[in-house]
């Protein structure tokens, strides 16, 4: 006879959910965190399958108590922007890390009860990872979205990242849920098929969609490492100014590119000359640079509003500009009835004006200077590398061939945490999807260069001031995923949910 009362079971089976949400979050930060996360979602299977009274509301509530855990530590560092920079109290900036995780399980918990309220195994192992995959895209959508420590991003380090060059992170996802689901089982024949499927998708990712195009391009990322607090100093504003200023000029490069807001202040208004001695090198070296400031985008005779925004610089030509397009919630734009959330920030905070997704890439030039020769770049800025979607979507409709990715961002607002690094897995995932390098600028880390596969070729310590020069290859080509996006994997969990409950009614 069990000596647990009755009454007292569901607390601890929600508990010990609630526990290995943290444990799968945790191992996502560790070596080989794609494989280790693959064992912990397994075992979350096997108990969620084991449970009794598995109706929809109790599932969606396991699942929702799992999610909690997995986002709880997989977002703490929200803590840090809203108390140690803003100075928002500890309880408010407790309760909105809590409300955040809050939010992002509701998703664990829709997936976990569509996905097991299917009672036929072979349907089930289908609907799970269908279900997860709807449920990541509409996190990635709603509310402007949110797609933050996914478990796709795991596979840069796991045995399906060969597959998101031809269907994307989603896919990823999928094969990754069912996979687990498949060990959870402790049949020989489903982890047979798991390392069938493996050993596919290594197969076809021997296949490459991008070949190298040209010569090497010399690149230089800055990474200044400046405390956030500090950007509201008006003399450590000048000071970080000078500095980044002192070290674009300091030696030549095909391109140089430094962070998101080094220059923490609006274009038209900096303080001194140091747009026209950025210009000034790049005629007489041919260097370009990539700097991130604050724009200033006028509206009418009468009125403006800023942007985030990258400002290139290149010999004799007008300046190009880049302005931030996905916008975060709160620190870019003050969503309807949250202006008091925004008060309560003792930061100046900005509600800036949205740039075109359709914006031209940036021309590199190279040595030779030649334009019809120029190699393009796809600019993102802060967290809009975490959406796959929109990067292919910009490289399927841009005018030119898009031959490398460039990212510039700012986490010191995030202090020690984990957040740069999955920041990189995030950019490394997009390298995969697209098939082309990537170029990370960062205030405080993680600066690195990404090569077409995904690998990290170079990078920087974090919470140093240094700079990380090398050459970079660029490619051409397009991948499926650029090509199709996230439509096909879509529409494949779609119908796999509409047959399986079709099947299940009757």
């Amino acid at each position: 006879m069990s000596v647990i009362p009755i009454r007292a079971r569901p607390l601890i089976q929600l508990s010990l959910l609630f526990f290995i949400g943290l444990l799968l979050a945790g191992a996502g930060e560790l070596p080989y965190s794609g494989y280790l996360q693959l064992i912990v979602l397994a075992f979350v299977w096997r108990l969620i399958g084991n449970l009794e009274n598995n109706s929809f509301t109790t599932l969606f509530t396991k699942g929702l108590v799992f999610g909690l855990g997995y986002f709880i530590l997989a977002l703490w560092w929200i803590y840090i922007s809203l108390h140690d920079v803003g100075g928002i109290s500890s309880l408010l900036s407790t309760f909105a890390v809590f409300a955040l995780a809050s939010l992002m399980a509701i998703y664990f918990g829709l997936a976990i009860g569509l996905g097991f309220f299917i009672s036929n195994p072979f349907w089930r192992a289908l609907a799970l990872p269908a279900a997860w995959v709807m449920a990541e895209y509409l996190r990635g959508q709603l509310f402007t979205g949110f797609p933050w420590m996914g478990l796709a991003e795991s596979q840069v380090h796991g045995p399906f990242s060969a597959i998101a060059p031809y269907f994307g992170g989603l896919a990823c996802t999928f094969l990754f849920v069912w996979a687990a689901w498949q060990i959870s089982l402790f049949k020989v024949r489903n982890i047979v098929g798991v390392f069938t499927v493996i050993a596919f998708t290594q197969i076809i990712g021997l296949w490459q969609f991008t070949s190298p195009i040209g010569e090497p391009i010399s690149v230089r990322l800055i990474q200044g490492n400046f405390e956030q607090s500090l950007k509201f100093n008006p003399k450590e504003i000048v000071r970080q100014i000078n500095f980044y200023r002192d070290a674009i000029v300091k030696a030549p490069a095909d391109l140089i590119i430094v962070p998101e807001t080094a220059f923490p202040w609006p274009e038209p208004d900096l303080p001194d000359q140091s747009l026209k001695t950025i210009q000034d090198f790049a005629n007489q070296s041919g260097s370009q640079v990539l700097l991130g400031l604050i724009g200033k985008i006028p509206r009418d005779s009468n009125a403006f509003q800023y942007s985030n925004r990258v400002t290139g610089f290149t010999k004799d030509q007008a300046l190009y500009h880049y302005d931030k397009h996905h916008l975060v919630p709160f620190g870019e734009f003050i969503p309807p009835g949250f202006q008091w959330f925004v008060d309560a920030f003792k930061v100046p905070m900005s509600n800036f004006a949205r740039g075109a997704i359709t914006q031209p890439p940036f021309a590199v030039l190279g040595k030779n200077q030649d334009i019809s020769k120029a190699r393009y770049a796809a600019i993102s800025i802060c967290y809009e590398d975490i959406f796959g979607n929109e990067i292919a979507s910009r490289l399927r409709q841009s005018q030119h061939s898009v031959n490398l990715l460039i990212n510039v961002t700012n986490l010191a607002w995030f202090g020690k945490s984990q957040a740069p690094m999955q920041q990189l897995r995030l950019s490394q995932l997009r390298s995969i999807e697209t098939g082309l390098p990537s170029l990370r600028a960062t205030n405080t880390g993680i600066t690195a260069i990404i090569d077409h596969r995904g690998k990290v070729q170079a990078s920087l310590d974090q919470f140093v001031q240094a700079e990380l020069s090398a050459t970079v290859q660029p490619y051409t080509g397009k991948t499926p995923y650029v090509v199709w996006g996230n439509w096909p994997i879509l529409i494949f969990s779609l119908l796999v949910l509409l047959t399986a409950f079709i099947r299940f009614r009757k």
